[in-house]
């Protein structure tokens, strides 16, 4: 194995390992830390997938130096730590203290920080994280409902959760050339900086970026920052061949779609899958606490759609969110949609139901905890992102997209199993 990720939730792992997949790494994704043998044959780099992102620091510092450890036994020869590009995180993390932990674990001076993801409109500039043509602070992720994003500057933002002194290398430096880049990195350690914020604002930057920390044994960002990373170890003769995921043969049995996220894309796909005639049912945090609804029954509606894709959410606009959240409280109310919708998809798969789409990472994390695959094989890409995952190590195997609220077109819902045919 040449390269190992840790990515703090599902889909964020599900990404960067179709990222690294299209680049040439044969790439496979694991559950949490693996407890057991893992078969590494011709494996090129593997995604240690954690549910970390909005847990008490302490525990996310845990769980990411278990994952440094596993990977580094297997050989890992460079880290990344793969977070969202949108930076989800609060004042307290936990993207600074992971980082922090993981620079002392490996004993490094320095590293990046690069949440850049263009294919998908993540640009940075100037420090600034750019969601398409807004800021991150004026975007829908102002409105999150478990990291509401309210500061655009990753400085400021970094050096907030990090012990360590944060630096900025801006785009004029990365449109010189990777040599340039590795001139401000020797500069900023003299200064003492440990924390680099480095702008990009297009695919060649990631790639020149992506050339320039080839010695760094520690890399931060979202899944564009793995575009060229691959390279890196072509050009040292460790890595031939730039095949591409394949598609793979699905599994038959019944679909559904289970959607957590409240995010602005998400919303919009729904709407457009219940406008193209999608069977679907909505729950609400508080209905389930108080036991109007149960799993049997969502899980029986679905079942009685037959042939047709049913649709179970509870995505909604940010002042339902919030209101529910007054009720419940804020932690509360995400932990009873993730929990419910975990204990659906169980039964969906007892009654036969092999195909399923998850709408959130929290939610992706619940899901997949729930039906604990051994690991991931990563196959066709159905939006930037967001590919088909096929689970290993399981008699009967399933397919699974898992989507993080804010990717994929508005049709991603009904686009999504022409990948399956």
């Amino acid at each position: 194995m040449l390269l190992g990720a840790i990515a703090d939730d599902l889909t964020g792992a599900s990404d960067l390992a179709l990222m690294l997949s299209r680049e040439g790494m044969r790439t496979i994704q694991t559950i949490g830390v693996p407890s057991g043998n893992v078969d590494l044959t011709h494996i090129d780099a593997v995604v240690v997938a954690l549910k970390s992102r909005t847990n008490p620091a302490t525990e996310a510092v845990a769980m990411s130096l278990e994952a440094l450890a596993w990977l580094r036994a297997a050989g890992a020869r460079q880290i990344i730590f793969k977070y969202c590009s949108t930076f989800d995180s609060t004042a307290k993390g936990n993207i600074g203290p992971v980082t922090d932990a993981l620079l002392a674990a490996l004993d490094v001076d320095l590293t990046i920080v690069c949440p850049a993801f263009p294919a998908n409109g993540r640009t940075v500039y100037k420090g600034h994280l750019f969601l398409a043509e807004k800021l991150l602070s004026e975007s829908p992720m102002r409105n999150h409902p478990l990291t509401p994003m309210t500061d655009s500057s990753l400085v400021r933002l970094m050096a907030a959760q990090s012990s360590l002194k944060v630096g900025l290398v801006g785009q004029e430096i990365v449109a010189r050339g990777a040599e340039a880049l590795r001139e401000a990195f020797r500069a900023a350690r003299a200064l003492g900086d440990r924390v680099l914020v480095v702008d990009a604002i297009s695919d060649q930057d990631l790639r020149t970026i992506g050339e320039a920390v080839a010695d760094f044994p520690l890399i931060t960002g979202g899944s564009g920052i793995a575009i060229g990373l691959p390279e890196n170890f072509r050009r040292a003769g460790l890595l031939s061949g730039n095949s591409e995921p394949g598609s793979f043969t699905a599994p038959r049995g019944g679909a559904a779609i289970l959607a957590g996220s409240c995010s602005e894309a998400t919303r919009g796909q729904i709407q457009a899958a219940i406008a193209a005639g999608m069977p679907s049912m909505r729950i609400d945090p508080i209905d389930i606490a108080q036991g109007r609804v149960t799993v049997g029954g969502a899980a029986d509606w679905a079942l009685e759609q037959g042939e047709n894709t049913p649709l179970i959410y509870s995505s909604a606009d940010p002042t339902e969110v919030r209101a529910a959240q007054d009720a419940l409280g804020r932690q509360k109310a995400g932990e009873i949609i993730e929990h419910f919708l975990a204990e659906t998809a169980i039964m969906l798969r007892a009654n036969g139901v092999r195909r399923i789409i998850v709408a959130g990472g929290e939610t992706s994390g619940a899901v997949v905890g729930a039906l604990a695959p051994a690991a991931l094989y990563i196959g066709p890409e159905i939006d930037p992102g967001v590919p088909w995952t096929l689970t290993m190590g399981e008699a009967e195997p399933m397919a699974l997209a898992l989507k993080s609220g804010n990717f994929g077109t508005a049709d991603f819902f009904l686009k999504a199993w022409e990948l399956l045919q």
